[in-house]
């Protein structure tokens, strides 16, 4: 095996990992509670117009507003991502905030370490590759079983490079 061949080897990522936002209610089930909302909305508010109190359909669609705007927020809070690479020379991460804005973050592995606060009942409440220079925080969106998962790959991808 040439030099050139040994360092393509080296550089050559063995670690990939994409982290993103659970979300549990696709399209298709928000449109459909959307839909069943509106729905109420309608029945309920042609009730309280036939009985005289026409304000409240106007307050009570005020409701459905909300929630709908509630959820479209949600998703666009989906919208982030956290990409982490890792080869034996190499750790990088890409974080995208849910706006498209992304940073770049570079490490060597001799050098990361990564730290994980705990909470006895909760689980891991944190993570972060922690470097001289700098700390990243990893997965903050991440549910516990998520955490505990990519924090056991993780340890040892980084355990794997620093070995050699």
């Amino acid at each position: 095996m040439s030099d050139t061949n040994a360092t393509f080897t080296a550089d050559e990522p063995f670690f990939k990992a994409l982290l993103l936002p659970h979300r549990s209610l696709g399209r298709l089930g928000f449109t459909i509670l959307m839909a069943a909302l509106l729905f109420g909305w309608v029945v309920t508010g042609i009730i309280f117009l036939t009985h005289g109190a026409w304000p409240v359909f106007g307050f009570f669609g005020l409701d459905v507003l909300g929630v709908y705007i509630a959820f479209r927020l949600n998703y666009r809070a989906a919208r982030a991502r956290e990409e982490v690479s890792m080869s034996r020379t190499s750790l990088d991460i890409r974080k995208t905030a849910p706006s498209g804005r992304s940073e770049q973050h570079h490490f060597n592995p001799f050098w990361a370490r990564f730290a994980v606060s705990r909470h006895a009942e909760i689980g891991i409440t944190g993570m972060a590759v922690v470097s001289r220079e700098k700390a990243v925080s990893l997965g903050s969106f991440l549910n516990a079983d998520d955490r505990e998962s990519f924090a056991v790959a993780f340890s040892r991808a980084l355990a794997t490079a620093k070995a050699g």
